[in-house]
């Protein structure tokens, strides 16, 4: 009777975070009423199974959390990504990529991509991505005459890249928890001197997935604009500089649009790939670089510092407060025999590392409909990594696919995360089937790149095989 108490634990934690409680108290809360059921029913003698033991190890896990170095990357990208934001450095990006390709049929969107692709790299975090390109380029795209749901459609895609392009906050969380499950698994494999998964390798694999997709993404935007000119016109570059004040400088513009962000987005990410520094290291040169940006810009009064300082305190506490919660939660569900339950069900399933691979697919992509990516990293991954890197994934191929999972579920109707945080910044005149119809091409996109990572890991892991 008590044999599936970890389902009935995991299932609880969906049904609370469904009902709105705060995530990490909900975490720690649920996991502890469970403990303390699971201790009660076995005093009395109960047919549960439940080691207490592992209650024990709690303190390790906050002291682990506390020490991770890996872990400070987050203030630190976070930090960097408020900065660009609230010093209007996007926008000013948008307008030099506007009048760089705006003279094209699809240009408008092909900017917003390209934009939204440099600012998913800058934060790391979808909800900001999608909300300030949606406050940005939304208003511009439909007064050039974009079809609503081309401009809709391309916002909220272009956000969810910030689950994929490096550095992405979701891959440097996704890449600590794999690590230790990748440990883990070799060490119920009885590989004693187990290799290691770093977020740096992570990183790497993602790139080449993530440009394909950015590419897809203009290819589509082009083939709609050649087929229906009358969605993506092309926009007055004249008409363009003397609306945003630059009727004269257009080479200034785009100097001082374009290049700042992109030197500091490769600084980051070249110093990482050349191995001249660790995840941790570059988060500290982005964030001092971004500094400096919004200081040449002249933008960085102390109020803006303040609600820099505060939004990046904010997220950064969210986060660990949800991985000390999701610490407990694990241990009890270990506790309850939660590990040997997954995986007699996973070895059991037809069609062995494909079947279980896809049924962990399938239930990631319905839980993004309810869950965000930190409390599916936290939750989730910690459960099933072990169980499946143990037969025989590659734990950088199997990162990679997590990721385009998630953000596929953010952006499906009508759940997705992607669409509620346009919606609630998009103006009246846009209707919500709108939104739902402009994404629905993206998704298909996205989709595709899962069956090419599916039937091609090498997209995934030549690169970091390669370096």
């Amino acid at each position: 009777m008590f044999k599936f108490m970890p389902l009935v634990l995991f299932l609880t934690i969906c049904l609370v975070l469904m009902a709105g409680y705060p995530v990490a108290l909900s975490l720690a809360g649920t996991a502890l009423a469970f403990a303390g059921l699971g201790a009660g029913l076995e005093a009395l003698g109960a047919n549960v199974h439940f080691d207490a033991h592992f209650l024990s190890a709690f303190p390790n896990r906050l002291y682990g959390i506390m020490t991770n170095q890996t872990l400070l990357a987050v203030p630190l990208f976070v930090l960097m990504g408020v900065l660009l934001e609230k010093s209007k450095v996007a926008e000013t990006l948008l307008d030099a990529m506007a009048l760089l390709f705006g003279s094209l049929r699809g240009g408008l969107g092909i900017s917003v991509t390209l934009v939204g692709m440099l600012l998913a790299a800058s934060t790391g975090i979808v909800g900001a991505t999608v909300v300030t390109m949606g406050l940005i380029s939304l208003p511009t795209m439909l007064k050039r005459g974009y079809s609503i749901p081309l401009a809709t459609g391309t916002i909220c895609a272009t956000g969810t890249l910030g689950q994929i392009i490096p550095p992405s906050i979701a891959l440097v969380l996704l890449g600590d928890v794999l690590s230790t499950a990748y440990q883990q698994a070799q060490l119920e494999m009885g590989i004693f001197s187990p290799k290691t998964v770093s977020v740096g390798d992570l990183f790497m694999g993602a790139l080449v997935p993530g440009l394909i997709l950015v590419g897809l993404y203009i290819l589509y935007i082009m083939f709609t604009a050649w087929l229906r000119p009358d969605a993506a016109p092309a926009v007055n570059r004249q008409a363009l500089m003397k609306e945003l004040g630059h009727e004269r400088g257009l080479g200034l513009l785009l100097l001082k649009g374009l290049v700042p962000p992109i030197v500091l987005i490769t600084a980051v990410l070249g110093s990482i790939l050349g191995g001249f520094a660790t995840p941790t290291e570059a988060s500290a040169v982005g964030a001092f670089g971004a500094m400096l940006l919004a200081l040449v810009y002249r933008r960085l009064s102390l109020n803006t510092l303040r609600d820099v300082l505060r939004t990046t305190t904010r997220v950064t506490s969210m986060v660990f407060m949800i991985l000390i919660g999701a610490a407990l939660f694990s241990l009890v569900f270990r506790a309850f025999g939660g590990e040997e339950l997954v995986s007699g069900l996973f070895e059991s399933m037809p069609g062995g590392v494909v079947g279980a691979t896809i049924i962990v697919m399938l239930v990631i992509f319905l839980l993004g409909f309810i869950l965000d990516f930190i409390e599916i990293t936290f939750v989730v991954v910690p459960i099933v990594g072990p169980i499946l890197l143990a037969m025989g994934l590659d734990p950088i191929w199997l990162g990679i696919m997590i990721a385009i999972n998630l953000q596929t579920s953010f952006l499906t109707p009508p759940f997705g995360f992607a669409l509620f945080y346009l919606r609630g910044v998009a103006p009246d005149s846009v209707p919500t089937s709108a939104i739902y119809r402009g994404v629905i091409p993206f998704i298909l996109l996205q989709i595709g790149m899962l069956l090419a990572l599916a039937r091609f890991p090498e997209i995934a892991t030549w690169l970091p095989n390669t370096f």
